[in-house]
């Protein structure tokens, strides 16, 4: 008898869905909020959106819940930030290969196509850096600020900030501190390495030691330059955040007179948290329901990318991008191959991302054609002016798992809360979803179909 096998994308489904459940019921429990009721359904969304590590909100995580019920959405990000950090980075690689996961000898082949690479130490590795960051984190702002940040609170921002999650214990989020650069430095730096992926973390490490993680061997195959992978991720880091940094800025300072009253640095610091907590941490230094809509339309941009791959962050990824301007960039020029700095992408990495942006697009849209029947229905136009943008902003937002929100989230009807919680849930898993179904869909056809030529445009 031939035992059917499970599918691979099963794993991660079920993983996630398990650990949601069980976080349901314990911040459905009285010993997370005493005195105070919590319905099923926001239970449900709060659990999600903690282990999806997005940070959307329908209570005030700070005054709502008590330490133990702060303690279970820590966990919740913990798992959700570091358990996809580690499982993606390793099993995107194992399902484009089709390799068992009992075969070590075959991941460690496959992986990063090193064979010096060895997954058990890739582990550890992965697990004492991201307590090193968090406790690094935790204890500098417990430093800067005592009194803003005691140490349990020191170490839940620490912890929230490096998984990307923006859930924070204050009701402003971190509006009180707009101003303090060592900060907003602590969070930032945090939220960017939480968004580079391990892979990227653990190569910039030998590079800036100049010392292998190990022994005589470099780790991750790393001799005297930066990967190629690498150099993607953070150029293409760079330049979202400066982007991002100086349309916001424009957005919101320079064509508003009435903000005129903030000192340029002030400026300058608020519109670059604001960039660097769109690649999906969620904790913001302004009102983002008070924002421009300008500054609202590039920040959706932002969210919508993401971070890098194997990391954190969700969205579509900065690679995705990349490999889709490379694309375009190719066929403005008349070139056959698409290329970045000196390499070409072979086929499938361009259809993969090409058909990745379609679909989280057609989902975005979709989601927010429910938002619109289900908060707005059948009012019309003229009474709902920019609820819309709203509705849109919060779609994006929890695809994107980051958590930044213009503030219509508690009020969201029960329907559009339930629609937010599928789309944290598919947002944090639908690329590696999609890349093990599009890998199962493709057929190798041994005929070509005739050709005609359609009229585009």
């Amino acid at each position: 008898m031939v035992r059917k096998r499970i599918p691979t994308f099963f794993y991660p489904i079920a993983a996630f869905a398990l650990t949601i459940l069980v976080g349901t019921l314990l911040l459905k429990q009285g010993f997370s909020h005493p005195g105070k009721s919590l319905g099923w359904i926001d239970a449900l969304f709060t659990a999600t959106s903690a282990t999806c590590v997005t940070g959307l909100a329908v209570v005030d995580t700070g005054s709502f819940f008590s330490r133990t019920g702060q303690s279970v959405i820590l966990g919740l990000i913990q798992i959700g930030g570091l358990g996809l950090m580690t499982y993606t980075s390793l099993v995107l690689y194992l399902w484009k290969r089709r390799i068992a996961f009992d075969d070590r000898e075959a991941v460690s082949q496959t992986l990063l196509h090193n064979p010096r690479f060895s997954l058990g130490i890739f582990l550890k590795r992965v697990v004492l850096a991201c307590i090193i960051l968090e406790a690094s984190g935790a204890v500098i702002l417990y430093a800067l600020d005592p009194q803003g940040f005691s140490p349990y609170s020191a170490v839940f921002h620490s912890v929230s900030a490096f998984c990307n999650a923006g859930f924070s214990l204050y009701s402003d989020s971190l509006t009180q501190w707009s101003g303090n650069w060592g900060v907003n430095a602590i969070f930032m730096v945090l939220i960017v390495a939480g968004g580079l992926g391990f892979i990227v973390l653990l190569e910039l490490l030998e590079r800036l030691t100049g010392t292998p993680l190990r022994g005589s061997k470099s780790l991750l195959g790393i001799q005297n330059k930066i990967s190629w992978h690498s150099c993607i991720v953070l150029r293409m880091s760079f330049w979202l955040i400066a982007g991002g940094a100086l349309a916001i800025l424009l957005g919101e300072f320079l064509l508003r007179p009435e903000n005129t009253q903030y000192a340029l640095g002030d400026e300058l610091l608020s519109s670059l948290f604001q960039s660097v907590t769109c690649r999906t941490a969620g904790f913001n230094t302004m009102d983002i329901g008070g924002m421009a809509n300008v500054s609202l339309l590039v920040m959706i941009f932002l969210m919508f990318v993401g971070g890098a791959p194997g990391s954190c962050a969700g969205g579509i990824k900065v690679t995705t991008l990349r490999a889709a301007l490379a694309f375009a960039g190719s066929r403005l020029k008349g070139r056959k191959q698409s290329v970045i700095t000196n390499y070409a992408l072979d086929e499938g990495s361009v259809n993969s991302a090409l058909t990745l942006i379609f679909f989280a697009g057609c989902i975005v849209v979709a989601a927010t054609l429910i938002l619109c029947i289900s908060e707005t229905g059948a009012v019309p136009h003229d009474q709902t002016r920019g609820q819309f943008l709203e509705l849109l902003f919060e779609a994006v937002s929890a695809f994107g798992t980051v958590g930044l929100s213009t503030g219509i989230t508690p009020e969201l009807t029960t329907t559009g809360k339930l629609t937010l919680t599928v789309l944290m849930f598919v947002g944090r898993l639908g690329p590696i979803i999609f890349l093990q179904v599009l890998q199962d869909l493709h057929r190798h056809e041994k005929f070509l179909w005739s050709e005609k030529r359609l009229a585009i445009g």
